[in-house]
């Protein structure tokens, strides 16, 4: 079944003390873009997060936001990181033999280095293990939305390939009756030019020139392409690129047969087929 880039999906745990909440946008793109946002205190989880959403996840924008908050009541444990302040000493200490003048670090200031005094949360395997259960959940409900959505878009493909199987039958329809009339014309036309023509070489005349006003091939091509779209939006697996291939193709086909019309009821039908084309493309602009 085709799956759409476009969702939404949103989990909320709780885990004492902590609380969860992860929210997943998706919308298409070219290749597979993710952002992770949280709060600078578990920006250690990104990596994690990313390498979850690769697995599952083919092609999108995927912003992933995750806030994790704690539960009333629960205290913090304030953390000295002695590493940082050692390698803040040892800064110091080179300085001051460079700049001997230069005035020292208080106390107060080096513990207002970033990195020097930290928070204590929950323990940092609980916090993994919570918040990448919730991100599975999540990333759960976003494929199932996304899922959903590329069976809409299914539907409305199908349904425009349906539309443009009618204006092509029609084109044909109306193609076939203009041949003669077409013949006719044209060999009036080279009549009245009185050229020294003998019958069979105004035969050859005309049927070169109405060659290039056939319009069967392209008929043809539009409605293989056709067919192909619709064995596309049958397979599983990203289609999304191949659909967008046959579209570009569609497209090509129907401006040649609008050029080379000379009826004004095929010029408006194939203005007609251009349109749906361009409603194709946009509808497969957001499948995977």
């Amino acid at each position: 079944m085709p799956k759409s880039m476009t969702g939404f999906a949103r989990v909320e745990v709780v885990s004492e003390p902590l609380t969860i909440i992860w929210e997943i946008r998706s919308v298409n793109h070219r290749f597979l873009d993710i952002s992770v946002r949280t709060h600078e205190e578990f920006r250690w989880l990104e990596s994690s997060c990313r390498s979850r959403v690769k697995a599952i996840l083919g092609r999108g924008r995927i912003e992933c936001t995750l806030k994790i908050g704690f539960s009333e009541g629960y205290t913090k444990k304030t953390i000295l990181n002695n590493q940082i302040l050692e390698e803040l000493g040892a800064i110091q200490s080179e300085v001051e033999k460079l700049y001997p003048k230069a005035s020292q670090l208080t106390i107060l200031e080096m513990l207002r280095w970033p990195g020097v005094l930290t928070e204590e949360c929950a323990k940092q395997e609980v916090v993994v293990n919570v918040s990448m259960e919730a991100l599975d959940d999540a990333l759960n409900s976003l494929v199932e939305a996304r899922q959903n959505e590329g069976q809409r878009l299914m539907e409305v493909l199908l349904e425009r390939c349906d539309d443009i199987s009618s204006i092509i039958n029609l084109i044909r329809s109306r193609a076939d009756v203009l041949e003669k009339f077409q013949y006719e014309r044209l060999r009036e036309k080279l009549e009245k030019l009185s050229l020294d023509l003998n019958e069979e070489r105004l035969e050859q005349e005309i049927v070169l020139l109405l060659q290039r006003l056939d319009i069967s091939e392209e008929i043809d091509r539009i409605d293989g392409h056709v067919m192909e779209v619709r064995n596309i939006l049958k397979t599983d697996g990203p289609i999304g690129r191949r659909l967008d291939f046959q579209v570009q193709e569609l497209n090509r086909e129907a401006n040649t047969l609008a050029s080379k019309s000379q009826d004004s009821d095929i010029t408006r039908q194939s203005v007609d087929l251009k349109v749906l084309i361009e409603q194709m493309r946009e509808q497969a602009q957001n499948l995977e």
